[in-house]
């Protein structure tokens, strides 16, 4: 996720990431979430003419960014793709030395109130990252059933009002289809309330739908299972995560391949598979100097892994 106005964007944890790759210059990367750019010129301008950066995202338009700024660089191939397709990508058949993955929303998304992601302006309640396909936030909660919706903001926005504001969604739309942010907002509004100082009542809702639309868990367990098989012995994965759910996965994925034995102390011994991953340091955080900087970093988790040989 990158931060700022439409004008300026600031890339989260720009330094620790990038460091957490140990890019070396003749090195093949792979930066599965461009969105404007941040990450990835940081990587490049570590690279030298020997070595590769290979840019995805699902986005269009973060995709006609990368090949305005970067499509007559020789080092750079650019791909319009989801992160979790990249091991289809013939350019990341020969191995990679470094991913790099920025999940969540980026903030020219957040920014672009035509793309539905926020309540904070009426829009069309769009939330698709790759606009070229797949159903919007809308036409979900047009078809999805009253427990379907329930379930996906419980357990994608930890949403405890789940059940009511399903239930309202259903009995509304029989005769006012919610097509816009705007009425989704009040709609939650009104069957919550205003119960959290500062936090709108739609805003894990709005979590839970973005989630549920794109698809973001499922794409994230498919390219930690690609990257392990990718990563070169020594490559590294780093991992910007911006909620718990996401941070979860790549933590469990990091332990589970890491060699430690995961029995239970009152059960049989369970012998522990072989290490293929190893957890460089300690999950980080953003400094309270960046926080001042950019709030919309404060959310977030980077965790750093070497492949194993």
């Amino acid at each position: 996720m990158e931060s700022g106005s439409q004008l300026v964007h600031i890339p989260v944890m720009l330094g620790e990431a990038v460091e957490g790759l140990a890019v070396h210059a003749g090195g093949r990367y792979l930066d599965g979430t461009f969105g404007r750019g941040g990450h990835a010129r940081a990587v490049l301008s570590r690279l030298g003419p020997e070595g590769r950066l290979l840019l995805m995202d699902r986005d269009p338009q973060a995709i006609a960014t990368a090949n305005a700024e970067f499509g007559d660089d020789p080092r750079v191939s650019i791909r319009h793709a989801n992160f979790s397709s990249m091991a289809e990508w013939d350019e990341t058949a020969t191995g990679l030395d470094g991913i790099l993955l920025d999940l969540g929303v980026s903030s020219p998304q957040l920014d672009e109130a035509a793309r539905g992601f926020s309540f904070m302006a009426d829009a069309p309640l769009d939330m698709r990252m790759d606009t070229t396909q797949g159903e919007s936030a809308a036409d979900f909660l047009a078809h999805a059933s009253e427990r379907e919706i329930a379930d996906v903001l419980w357990n994608y926005g930890d949403e405890r009002f789940s059940r009511k504001i399903a239930r309202a969604i259903v009995e509304d739309r029989t005769e006012n289809p919610i097509t816009r942010t705007g009425e989704l907002a009040a709609l939650i509004e009104r069957v919550v309330g205003r119960r959290e100082p500062g936090k709108h009542p739609a805003t894990r809702s709005f979590q839970a739908l973005r989630i549920r639309v794109n698809g973001e868990l499922e794409a994230l367990d498919q390219a930690l299972q690609s990257a392990l098989s990718l990563l070169k012995v020594g490559g590294r994965l780093s991992i910007i995560s911006f909620h718990s759910l996401e941070d979860r996965a790549v933590k469990l994925f990091i332990r589970d391949h890491s060699g430690r034995v995961q029995g239970s102390r009152r059960g049989p011994p369970v012998e522990a598979a072989p290490a293929r991953l190893a957890p460089v340091g300690k999950a980080q955080f953003p400094s309270e100097a960046e926080l001042a900087v950019n709030p919309r970093s404060r959310s977030a988790v980077l965790r750093v892994a070497e492949k194993l040989g």
